[in-house]
């Protein structure tokens, strides 16, 4: 649980735009998982967590049929001896712009982004998460990169 939490409540959030309801959705993710045969999870722990909390997520969409803004979703910043104010605010403003462009961009695209640079997953736990291919998967983000950097101009 202390692996994973932040990394699914961060996952969770990001699609739902909400954080309590995405605490709800971790918490939910980690009852099923004591339900489960770990036997049956040990190999592939990771993914199988990204999944049930995708789509227990998606489910809570689907319910409510309304989705939010991205730029309602307040990211947390990690204080270090990071970049001066000026350089983290320029930075800020940019990453708060590559998030509301993110909205513009098909759900695949959106999905297999976030996995692969938010959450760090690799294309084969992205494949177990999403269901879809692997080249599908590298198309989606090529197509999708491209297409933010275009839409950043």
């Amino acid at each position: 649980m202390t692996e994973f939490e932040s990394a699914l409540i961060g996952y969770a959030a990001s699609l739902l735009h909400d954080s309590d309801r995405a605490r709800d959705v971790v918490q939910d993710t980690f009852i099923r998982l004591c339900q489960q045969d770990i036997a049956q999870v040990r190999d592939h722990l990771k993914s199988w967590l990204f999944t049930v909390c995708r789509n227990r997520a998606l489910d809570i969409l689907r319910k409510d049929r309304r989705l939010q803004p991205l730029e309602q979703y307040h990211w947390n910043a990690i204080a270090d001896a990071g970049p001066r104010p000026d350089a983290q605010a320029d930075l800020d403003d940019r990453l708060e712009r590559v998030l509301r462009l993110l909205d513009r961009l098909t759900v695949n695209q959106r999905d297999v982004i976030l996995l692969k640079f938010q959450q760090g997953l690799s294309y084969q736990e992205i494949h177990h998460v999403t269901g879809l291919s692997q080249g599908n998967i590298g198309f989606l983000i090529h197509t999708g990169l491209k297409q933010l950097r275009a839409l950043m101009k």
